[in-house]
């Protein structure tokens, strides 16, 4: 099938319904192109090719992605019989034993699973290499990141390899990656997605959905996959109707603010500045009420809490894999992940509360925001896509790489505080060619309105057709 990268998801979907294509056909096209591309940019970590075979030839789930090949990140999610790293050498699991609840409806979906994408270790930083997995490139250009910690998931996808594919988000993995990439990529609101087989998702932060091309396979698989779990001890977010309707549907005229304001006041790279103030503009062409506003609150104290919680956290599994492993860890976890688990160690239960307490205090006056705004806008990184030299996790000085990493990925971590929907759409493009994301954020519970404006801004500033040098 020479113009299978071509297609979204729902597109190759259709041309299995109506026999134009076979399953088996378009999983041979997935394994050629990442068997031709993989080389260059090391985004799939595991193969499962046998399996996907045999999965295309036998009855497939009459679902809205029958047939379609799709990738799983190698972080969180269990695939039965498949191996899980979590980008560690420590953490390392031969094969599991059984399929995770959101594995179990993207099959019901009707994708045929080819192999796991690269991540760091355990999806620490916003940059995709570790020791055990080695670092992912962008399609775009080699030289330079894919973002994290998704990053393989969006190296994939971004160079054809697959129409969409698996992605999980803490602190900005979906988005980020998503606007390195050039691709779209949801933050989904909490709890939207399963994730009740996961103790690491206690507090909530992480959310799993997928990174894509189009704006509908985006929509079409939350609509698979995002109804209530069974079981789960919080109330799941409503919804009107199919998000792949809404993708369709009129936004209306929304208010919308739009800042560049950064946690340490620092101006973002020109570049960057000049698409956000384009995006303003079109937006405003289109009839929106825009407006220059910004979220107005504490970045240090909401950081420091956020760092209590999340080093607890971090802690806490870690000592779930000791007791499953049956050691420490010694020298097989990196650097990052060595200086979260001491830091976490260190915190008391009496900190790690206080810092709960300090970001329901923060998250309210963020959501309080939303109470005039129907959405609000930012830039997805506060600089163009940087080189894979200059975000590097194995650097001696893990000072420099903080400060360099905050630098560069601003943006996205307060709304998996908060729990927000949040989505990066690849609107433009910087003068040596790379992508340039911007981050719309909604409404607790309002994926509806960001899938509404991101159909429209689809149609307005189409990307379809841009392609990067490593495709297809």
């Amino acid at each position: 099938m020479q113009n299978y990268a071509d297609y979204d998801g729902l597109g190759l979907a259709e041309l299995v319904r109506t026999g134009e294509v076979s399953p088996g056909e378009l999983v041979e096209a997935a394994i050629a192109c990442i068997e031709r591309h993989n080389g260059a940019l090391n985004a799939v970590v595991h193969k499962a090719y046998d399996e996907a075979r045999a999965t295309a030839v036998s009855p497939l789930p009459e679902g809205p992605f029958r047939g379609v090949p799709f990738l799983i990140k190698d972080l969180g999610l269990k695939v039965k019989g498949w191996p899980r790293t979590s980008g560690s050498r420590f953490a390392e699991i031969a094969a599991d034993g059984e399929d995770s609840e959101l594995v179990k409806r993207y099959r019901a979906a009707g994708v045929v699973m080819v192999g796991k994408t690269n991540t760091p270790e355990f999806g620490i930083p916003g940059v995709t290499t570790s020791a055990r997995l080695g670092p992912c490139r962008n399609p775009w250009n080699t030289d330079h990141i894919s973002g994290g910690s998704s990053g393989g998931a969006a190296s994939a996808v971004a160079a054809g390899m697959v129409p969409l594919a698996h992605a999980s988000d803490g602190l900005g993995s979906i988005r980020i990656p998503a606007a390195c990439c050039g691709l779209v990529g949801l933050k989904t609101t909490r709890d939207r997605n399963p994730n009740g087989d996961s103790a690491d998702r206690a507090i909530g932060f992480s959310v799993d959905h997928v990174v894509s091309r189009s704006v509908r396979d985006s929509a079409a698989m939350l609509d698979a996959t995002g109804y209530p779990e069974p079981n789960a001890p919080y109330a799941h977010p409503s919804k009107e109707r199919a998000y792949l309707a809404e993708a369709s549907r009129t936004p209306g005229k929304l208010r919308i603010a739009w800042s560049s304001e950064t946690p340490s006041g620092a101006p973002i790279d020109p570049e960057v500045q000049a698409a956000l103030e384009r995006t303003a503009q079109t937006l405003r062409a289109l009839g929106h009420d825009v407006r220059e506003e910004g979220l107005g609150i504490d970045y240090r104290a909401l950081y420091r809490a956020q760092g209590l919680v999340s080093a607890s956290n971090f802690a806490a599994n870690i000592k779930r894999w000791i007791e499953r492993i049956g050691r420490e860890p010694g020298d097989d976890i990196e650097g990052l992940a060595r200086r979260a688990y001491e830091a976490g160690k260190r915190i008391s239960g009496q900190d790690a509360m206080w810092g709960w307490q300090q970001l329901r205090l923060i998250n309210r006056q963020i959501l309080a925001r939303f109470e005039t705004w129907d959405a609000w806008l930012t830039p997805v990184l506060s600089t163009n896509v940087p080189r894979v030299d200059f975000l590097d996790t194995l650097m001696d000085d893990l000072k420099e790489f903080d400060r360099r990493q905050a630098r560069t990925f601003g943006f996205t971590p307060p709304f998996n505080m908060t729990g927000q929907p949040s989505m990066s759409l690849p609107l433009w493009q910087s003068e040596s060619g790379l992508p340039i994301g911007m981050m719309f954020t909604g409404r607790y519970g309002d994926e509806a309105t960001l899938f509404r404006l991101a159909g429209q801004l689809e149609k307005e500033l189409p990307w379809k057709a841009r392609r990067p040098a490593v495709w297809g």
